[in-house]
C-alpha cells in the first residue's frame, strides 16, 4: 500500500496492482492496519483485499462493504487491460509520428 501505482516508463504492459502492491510490501498489514483502522480487525489474508472476504469474516470484523468501508470503485484486472490497450495505441501511433 505504501508503494506507486501507475506504470513504469520501460517496460509500458507493466502496471502495479495496488492489492498484489499491499501482499508484497506490506504482507503483514502493518500500514494498512495503521492507516485503515476500518479494516484494521481484518484477518490478513483479506486486509488488501477485504471484498474478497466472506460474509461472515467481514461480520467479524466489524467491516460493512459500502457502508464502514467502500466498495471496490474499479475491477483491477479490467481496469489492467483498458489501460494496457491505451498505451499499445498510445505506443504505435507516437512510433507511426516519430517515423514520418
Amino acid at each position: 500500500m505504501g508503494g506507486r501505482t501507475g506504470i513504469d516508463s520501460q517496460p509500458f504492459f507493466r502496471v502495479f496492482n495496488p492489492v498484489s502492491q499491499g501482499q508484497k510490501f506490506d504482507a503483514d498489514g502493518a500500514y494498512v492496519r495503521k492507516y485503515v483502522p476500518e479494516i484494521a480487525k481484518l484477518p490478513t489474508p483479506y486486509l488488501h483485499a477485504p471484498w474478497l472476504a466472506p460474509p461472515a469474516v467481514l461480520r467479524l470484523a466489524g467491516v460493512t462493504l459500502g457502508d464502514t468501508y467502500p466498495e471496490p470503485l474499479v475491477d483491477l484486472a479490467f481496469g489492467r487491460q483498458r489501460a494496457l490497450d491505451i498505451y499499445k495505441r498510445t505506443v504505435r501511433r507516437d512510433a507511426g509520428a516519430q517515423a514520418a
